[in-house]
């Protein structure tokens, strides 16, 4: 299992979101940037996505899905009243793709920035790094100095 930071200004998609959707999966999509596309497409059935809560007073990692289908071509790439379509993008040769995530469960309080911040071991965090990229990954290495601070957020 992998584990990835899904990044979203709650506004548009939150944990919420995910969690109360009809059905119980909800598309992932709207992403438009290559090196998260890529990591879309690495990402696997049953993989941890930690969902990252952006631009709100309470931003952090708010809690967790899990991928429920591997990436396929998104849909709004192809409809020119998205605001994803890219005029470019064809169904044979599609560029941006969606994953569809399952909710699992929600922190007790979300885990900031800040608090990645004074751990060392996550000085290398893509989501550190690399602010605006909204799908990332965590190394074998980072991953049990989250899930400590993780579960300290858990009721």
């Amino acid at each position: 299992m992998a584990v990835w930071i899904l990044k979203t200004e709650p506004a548009d998609c939150s944990l919420d979101d995910i969690r109360d959707v009809p059905g119980g999966i909800m598309r992932w999509d709207g992403i438009r940037n290559y090196q998260a596309r890529n990591n879309l497409r690495a990402m696997r059935i049953g993989d941890a996505c930690l969902v990252y809560h952006a631009g709100s007073r309470s931003a952090g990692i708010a809690g967790i899905a899990t991928v429920a289908r591997e990436a396929y071509p998104d849909p709004a790439q192809f409809d020119p009243e998205s605001p994803g379509f890219d005029n470019a993008a064809t169904p044979a040769k599609p560029r941006w793709l969606a994953v569809d995530l399952r909710y699992h469960g929600r922190f007790l309080r979300p885990l900031s920035v800040a608090a990645l911040r004074e751990q060392p071991a996550l000085e290398a965090l893509a989501l550190l790094r690399q602010g605006r990229l909204s799908v990332s990954p965590v190394s074998a290495e980072q991953w049990p100095v989250l899930a400590a601070l993780l579960g300290e957020s858990t009721p």
